[in-house]
């Protein structure tokens, strides 16, 4: 309203020219003081505006910067869950190295123990004690044991045998299979034997009952035979086929000690 009725006395002024010099003076000054309150009004919007624009940038500043808290949080629960998995896998494989280090040491220990006592029978040549595919095996020559093409056990056999059971009687909880093995020579128009595996397998069970004459438990023996299909040495040579005609002795090992067994055991219910 005030600014028509400014524009209004002003235009009457133009047209009419007939305005006293204190009308004209009040007038003047009223435009001035609307061109001031415009110049000002236009100045306070404008920093209105600037303080929006601002205080949107703040605000988008605060949103970015809140979305990345949240994704490192994300991030840190995570890894967490990551880093509290692999603590526990961890601990895990180590109780698992400790148990299977332990298993290791135990066998080590029982081997040596078993060559102590066999010692004497090992520096007067009788026999040897090794490990074979992750087994611990006595090995008599049946050069020793048997006369040649036969499963009867000599007298020197009978007695190398009887000292054995001496041994292996006084060895608690473990159970032993008596495997025989020949060399690849074929047996030809025996009276008993048609081939490697009957010889073999005969030899196996004749060892097995002199060691029950020896006290050992039955329960705690089989027999095997192997034939000429497991050489300890190629057969191209004398001695390598006399090192395949043999007794093993073999301690079964006790798989309820290894780690996983029951595990194991519960899988196979």
């Amino acid at each position: 309203m005030r600014i028509l009725t400014l524009f209004v006395l002003l235009t009457t002024v133009t047209l009419g020219g007939c305005v006293s010099q204190g009308d004209y003076d009040l007038l003047q000054a009223d435009r001035d003081k609307l061109k001031a309150d415009l110049a000002s009004t236009s100045t306070r919007l404008s920093a209105e505006s600037s303080a929006r624009q601002r205080t949107q940038a703040e605000l988008d500043k605060l949103i970015a910067e809140r979305d990345r808290i949240q994704q490192a949080l994300t991030a840190m629960t995570d890894e967490r869950t990551k880093l509290s998995m692999s603590v526990e896998e961890m601990k895990k494989a180590m109780q698992e190295l400790s148990a299977r280090k332990a298993e290791a040491d135990r066998r080590i220990g029982e081997f040596r123990a078993l060559v102590d006592r066999f010692k004497t029978l090992i520096d007067a040549g009788k026999l040897g004690v090794k490990i074979v595919e992750g087994r611990m095996v006595v090995v008599l020559a049946t050069d020793i044991l048997f006369p040649s093409g036969s499963a009867l056990l000599s007298k020197d056999g009978k007695g190398a045998i009887g000292e054995v059971a001496a041994v292996l009687k006084d060895i608690p909880d473990r159970r032993f299979q008596i495997e025989g093995h020949t060399d690849d020579v074929p047996i030809k128009g025996h009276a008993f034997y048609a081939t490697n595996w009957e010889l073999a397998a005969a030899r196996a069970i004749n060892v097995v009952k002199a060691l029950v004459d020896g006290q050992m438990p039955p329960e705690r023996l089989s027999a095997a035979s192997y034939s000429q299909f497991k050489p300890a040495q190629a057969n191209d040579t004398k001695e390598g086929k006399a090192a395949n005609r043999r007794i093993e002795i073999v301690l079964v090992p006790d798989l309820s000690s290894l780690p996983g067994f029951e595990e194991l055991q519960k899988a196979a219910r």
